[in-house]
């Protein structure tokens, strides 16, 4: 899956990209302190470069942690050793133990969801629980390659959202930055946003990724997301669906990420995740998926056919 490093010029802007790496070599160290986030030469918190969200920490709080934000340090350390023993012995997770990336709990926390304070995703409304068992259903069936999600055709991966969450490999992702535009490049399924960030208002095309806008909040930059297409569901999401995200330089090496996600015909309340970027020295590699995963295709739809002609006997 993983391959040769991505031409990224193909991709992205190249006016972007020539801008970024260009205004990176002008960036300013003179008078900045150990421990300073550093600045772009234009005077922007500098968020270039490639970083790393992999953690072991849960979306979700397990229901028997409840009231409990942070385990002990002797806790994390067990936490932490029970998890990889586990995982070492899933044989038929996707790609095996040698593409894994390496991970840990983020600051001992037991859910990357700190809004609700039980740590967990809101209740469902009940018009979202019967589309979600509806959609179930469908996709138990292999009714057609319309019911499967995204990820399973190639398209588009959970864990590069937006929002983004860590998976279990390709949890790089890469941001360029000018005065105009932040590109918000990912290692998975090389998916690439490119946010304006000269005060133009939404457009109205509804998009997978949705249609992003940007805004400095002191030393935080802010990406606020709608008209997102319904065929690019957020665990259960609509055409209502709202993201905020937060990226905060909070070091040299550490970028804090947060996110807010708000759907009103699908979760009782809106709710918030944190989770930490380490800078990386990468490089970023292809995630060589067949766009549309033909042959898989095949061989889920032929077999749920099968299935079908041998319960009609």
């Amino acid at each position: 899956m993983r391959g040769r490093l991505l031409t990224l010029i193909g991709i992205l802007s190249p006016a972007i990209m020539v801008a970024s790496v260009a205004l990176h070599a002008q960036t300013s160290t003179a008078g900045q302190r150990a421990g300073t986030p550093p600045r772009t030469a234009w005077g922007d918190p500098d968020l270039r470069g490639l970083w790393y969200y992999a953690t072991m920490t849960p979306l979700e709080r397990a229901r028997e942690l409840a009231g409990k934000a942070t385990f002990t340090e002797e806790e994390a350390a067990a936490y932490e050793r029970e998890f990889l023993e586990r995982q070492g012995n899933r044989a038929t997770i996707v790609g095996g133990p040698d593409w894994w990336d390496e991970v840990h709990l983020a600051n001992r926390r037991t859910s990357l969801i700190v809004d609700p304070p039980n740590g967990r995703i809101p209740a469902l409304t009940p018009e979202a629980q019967k589309r979600a068992a509806a959609l179930a259903q469908a996709r138990e069936r292999g009714d057609s390659i319309e019911d499967l999600g995204l990820n399973v055709r190639c398209l588009q991966w959970a864990s590069t959202g937006p929002p983004m969450l860590p998976f279990i490999f390709n949890n790089n992702v890469q941001i360029f930055q000018t005065r105009d535009y932040v590109t918000i490049y990912n290692e998975m399924i090389h998916s690439a946003r490119i946010v304006p960030m000269d005060g133009r208002p939404h457009g109205t095309i509804r998009q997978w990724m949705g249609d992003s806008r940007g805004h400095w909040e002191g030393s935080t930059l802010v990406v606020d997301t709608v008209n997102f297409s319904d065929k690019a569901s957020f665990r259960g999401s609509d055409r209502n669906f709202h993201l905020v995200e937060r990226f905060t330089r909070t070091g040299r090496d550490t970028i804090e990420y947060r996110f807010t996600v708000e759907d009103p015909t699908v979760w009782t309340q809106p709710w918030t995740a944190v989770l930490p970027m380490r800078a990386t020295a990468g490089p970023i590699f292809e995630f060589a998926c067949h766009e549309g995963n033909a042959r898989s295709m095949e061989g889920i739809l032929g077999a749920a056919r099968a299935e079908d002609k041998g319960s009609e006997r």
